[in-house]
């Protein structure tokens, strides 16, 4: 005969204020009917609580903890068919709570519980079990029959759900499991072993339903994440130049498409090309954003007419009041190609001086004597820029720190700015040119690294071909 199941909660002999009166049937704790119809309790027997193992009240502290709890929302503990030898996989007991009503649901609704057994016949907030309105007023929907299982579902979003009804009414319980229970039974064939595997399927299931969640809510920010970190990647603005362009960027952190570097290439109505690369420092996302708007914010002033010492200091401004803390800065390299490419100016903001190559000339780096601050260090700096002359056909290449810090082996020693100049010139005479020589120069500082480089790294490729009866 099933056996009624009283509202759950361990309290020790010494908190529950006296003893609490039962008798122990087959293993079984009943509780005190006069508890079960509502008599008047004391402050430390707010809680009818039975061990279903079959340990009294009183000595709660002393039984092994179970692997799953169940909370069972019923409005009538005495009649609830609820058999007590409920059983987890590992053959523990399954701790039962009893509430009553939602009031005492959400009070017994702690993280320890892993299943709820609702009772859909329970009337809804603010409703009687005959329907009737409450006397405030707060009423129902008439015509909601899943009204008290929707408010458990609000209640609990991450607690499996159990959906109770009467036998015969299984259009019911289907319906309950599309709102989101995650099974539903028959009051009149339920037993123990029936429910014991019904709770460890639902909590299962929750936790199925609950990670794919996770990982599909996970899915869809990752790829509004990549959508928008590619819109904010530059696109570089040459048209009518005949320069041609590279590049190649990795940010250092883990599946992202955005770091802390920076780069933007742009032609201006006079013919001159402007470009630009830059280094936030640090390797998080608010770097990148500052990043972004240093780029956009140069681009913008490149276009206005801006240039050399005049864009920097304009630049730094921007810097200081984007920036969110006085110890960010950033580095900088600008260079200013002229209409007929042979010469350009430079400006170093504490940044890695550019490489130049040239046909029958060794690569070298261009001069860095007059580097400037890195902006955001000094307050009214000034960047002198340098005048360089190119030649007819020549490559330049722009880069950030992320390219020369890697480290070369075990000896932990860094590749350097040496170390990379004699890498290029080593690709440079196997034949390897625009973006094949990038993409080398970025696998074999990974190779020498060791593995995935740690910090952004950014480079940039600009070449002009040679022209007939020019000479180097």
């Amino acid at each position: 005969m099933p056996v009624p199941v009283p509202r759950q909660r361990a309290i020790p002999a010494a908190e529950g204020g006296q003893a609490h009166a039962a008798s122990h049937n087959g293993g079984t704790t009943k509780v005190s009917t006069e508890a079960l119809a509502g008599a008047p309790r004391t402050a430390g027997q707010a809680e009818n609580v039975t061990d279903q193992a079959g340990t009294a009240p009183g000595r709660a502290e002393t039984t092994a903890h179970t692997n799953l709890t169940l909370l069972l929302i019923e409005d009538d503990p005495a009649g609830s068919p609820i058999v007590p030898d409920l059983l987890d996989q590992a053959g523990k007991p399954i701790r039962v709570r009893t509430a009553r009503n939602l009031t005492e649901a959400e009070r017994l609704l702690t993280d320890d519980v892993h299943c709820i057994l609702l009772d859909l016949a329970l009337p809804a907030p603010g409703r009687t079990r005959s329907g009737d309105n409450a006397a405030d007023g707060s009423g129902g929907d008439d015509h909601d029959e899943l009204a008290v299982l929707k408010h458990v579902l609000e209640l609990a979003p991450r607690h499996a759900v159990l959906a109770l009804t009467a036998s015969g009414d299984a259009e019911r319980g289907a319906e309950a499991v599309r709102v989101g229970a995650q099974d539903y039974l028959f009051r009149d064939e339920l037993d123990g072993r029936l429910l014991s595997r019904a709770i460890r399927y639902a909590v299962e299931r929750k936790r199925s339903d609950s990670a794919e969640r996770r990982l599909a809510e996970g899915r869809v920010r990752a790829q509004e994440n990549r959508r928008l970190e590619r819109g904010l990647l530059p696109t570089p603005l040459l048209e009518g130049s005949s320069l041609r362009f590279a590049a190649r960027y990795r940010p250092g952190r883990s599946r992202a498409l955005l770091g802390g570097d920076f780069y933007d290439v742009v032609r201006t109505s006079d013919g001159t090309v402007h470009a630009m690369i830059g280094d936030v420092c640090g390797h998080g996302p608010d770097e990148a954003a500052l990043g972004v708007e240093l780029r956009i914010a140069w681009r913008a002033l490149t276009l206005a007419g801006l240039c050399g010492d005049q864009l920097l200091g304009t630049l730094q401004q921007v810097l200081e009041h984007e920036r969110a803390d006085d110890e960010i800065f950033a580095t900088l390299c600008t260079v200013d190609i002229a209409p007929d490419g042979r010469r350009a100016g430079l400006c170093l903001a504490g940044h890695p001086s550019p490489l130049l190559a040239r046909p029958g000339f060794p690569a070298r780096l261009l001069p860095y004597d007059n580097n400037g601050p890195a902006l955001g260090l000094l307050p009214g700096a000034r960047w002198p820029r340098m005048q360089v002359e190119l030649g007819a056909e020549w490559s330049l290449m722009l880069y950030t720190d992320g390219l020369i810090e890697g480290k070369v082996g075990e000896s932990g020693e860094r590749l350097g700015q040496d170390g990379m100049v004699e890498m290029v010139r080593r690709q440079l005479a196997l034949g390897l040119r625009g973006e094949e020589l990038l993409q080398a120069a970025v696998n074999e500082v990974r190779e020498l690294n060791g593995g995935e480089l740690t910090d952004d790294v950014a480079v940039l490729l600009l070449d002009r071909g040679g022209v007939s009866g020019d000479a180097p």
